[in-house]
């Protein structure tokens, strides 16, 4: 299903970003695990940009604007958040070193996070890294009913309204197929992504 490469290869910012520019992103076994490896699926997760649909009875409950949705606001606590045990996950591949990279990557311009709050509250999340028209899903997380979810429609609509062409999920769930995600392979994939990536850096 997946490749796996060097587990020694020291990871820098700039390598991290050429590699998702290749089609690569780094995972680690377990939140304790300090060494990380390089993934390449050969089906591919995204969603559409163009075909994403928002089910409607979510579409109900974001009308109700139930949560305050704010971007890279609190960057740091959106993975950490993602990286604790949650129900049906008791643990995660988010490790210290992931949380680094992509703090930094956060700080670069290139790593970003959609939040719901409710009041003080931050009750949701998702982050993500950008690359010319692309944006790679990372991670989300929910402590209140469809938290994330409405924060994955937020997303979308920034993506579409800035011009991003790609939305890469790495893996599809039946949680994202409910939002239009498909697989597709790995060479039709490579193709979407030299497009997106050979565009100008996009604003988030």
């Amino acid at each position: 299903m997946a490749g796996r490469r060097s587990r020694n290869t020291e990871i820098t910012p700039e390598l991290l970003l050429r590699a998702y520019s290749i089609g690569l992103f780094p995972m680690a076994d377990s939140a304790d695990d300090p060494e990380l490896f390089w993934v390449e699926p050969d089906m591919r997760g995204i969603i559409p940009l163009d075909t994403f649909h928002v089910p409607r009875s979510l579409a109900k409950t974001i009308r109700r604007k139930p949560f305050d949705i704010r971007f890279d606001t609190a960057f740091d606590t959106v993975i950490a958040a993602c990286a604790e045990p949650a129900p049906g996950r008791p643990t995660t591949w988010i490790n210290g070193k992931i949380r680094a990279l992509y703090s930094t990557l956060h700080r670069m311009g290139h790593a970003h996070s959609v939040e719901a709050w409710a009041g003080d509250e931050l009750v949701g999340g998702l982050y993500g890294v950008s690359l010319g028209a692309a944006f790679f899903g990372e991670s989300m997380f929910s402590r209140r009913t469809d938290a994330s979810k409405i924060c994955l429609v937020h997303l979308v609509e920034r993506l579409k309204a800035n011009g991003f062409r790609l939305l890469d999920t790495q893996f599809t769930t039946e949680h994202l197929k409910t939002f239009g995600a498909i697989d597709v392979p790995k060479a039709d994939y490579e193709d979407m992504l030299a497009r997106a990536v050979a565009s100008p850096h996009l604003p988030f």
